[in-house]
């Protein structure tokens, strides 16, 4: 365990307790640290600790006990949950998953800082807006494709086609690697957070605070991946 970065906590506490539990650092039947002392060496609040242990839980990874022996304690259950199918599982197989992270972060970090150096017109600026409210007010089970919709958007609307050409490629197969893993409640919130100060950013013509906001954005999705699927 280690000190977490202010910007994602929940995303790298969640990382940080998944590679535990993968590396069997924890034995099947074993019990967590205290929360007290999960949160300390994390450097979180033990809100957003108990938020992640509740990730856990409902994965079928921890259960928690009550009493004088009780704590969080691991389960003995398949490690990632599998919505996607022989195909599916194929696909991700063939992924080199840190080179995937790695060429998004670059596009969609460079776009962010295009748009925002540039400008955008009215239009462009309408678009990127409706866009933004697309995401927040899509249902569950619509919020993927929205959420792939507003970064596509900002792609276009950075002014290289091949760029933006580049980054629907690699969107593509940032959705193979989404699909294999639930989508939490917690981390669709932060990334609406984020989203929105990234529009603004951009909107404001803040070229480096757009590229700040994006590259956050980017590593907490990279750290959940990580974390469900390495």
């Amino acid at each position: 365990m280690r000190p977490v970065r202010a910007g994602n906590g929940f995303e790298e506490a969640l990382e940080q307790l998944l590679q535990l539990l993968r590396l069997g650092l924890v034995p099947d039947g074993g019990r967590l640290p205290a929360e007290r002392e999960l949160a300390e060496r994390m450097g979180i609040s033990r809100v957003t600790l108990r938020e992640v242990l509740k990730v856990l839980a409902d994965q079928g990874l921890v259960e928690s006990r009550r009493g004088r022996y009780g704590g969080t304690f691991v389960r003995e259950r398949p490690r990632v949950p599998d919505p996607g199918g022989d195909e599916l599982r194929r696909r991700v197989a063939e992924v080199d998953i840190e080179d995937t992270l790695r060429f998004r972060e670059v596009l969609e970090v460079g776009a962010a800082g295009l748009c925002a150096t540039h400008g955008l017109s009215a239009e462009g600026a309408r678009k990127l807006r409706a866009a933004l409210a697309a995401t927040h007010d899509a249902p569950l089970t619509e919020y993927r494709r929205h959420d792939t919709l507003l970064h596509l958007t900002l792609a276009e609307l950075s002014g290289s086609p091949s760029l933006a050409a580049g980054y629907a490629g690699v969107r593509a197969t940032l959705n193979d690697l989404l699909d294999r893993i639930p989508l939490l409640v917690r981390n669709l919130e932060h990334s609406q957070d984020q989203h929105t100060a990234l529009v603004e950013a951009v909107l404001d013509r803040d070229a480096e605070g757009a590229r700040e906001v994006m590259r956050e954005h980017c590593d907490g999705t990279a750290a959940l991946l990580r974390g469900f699927l390495r």
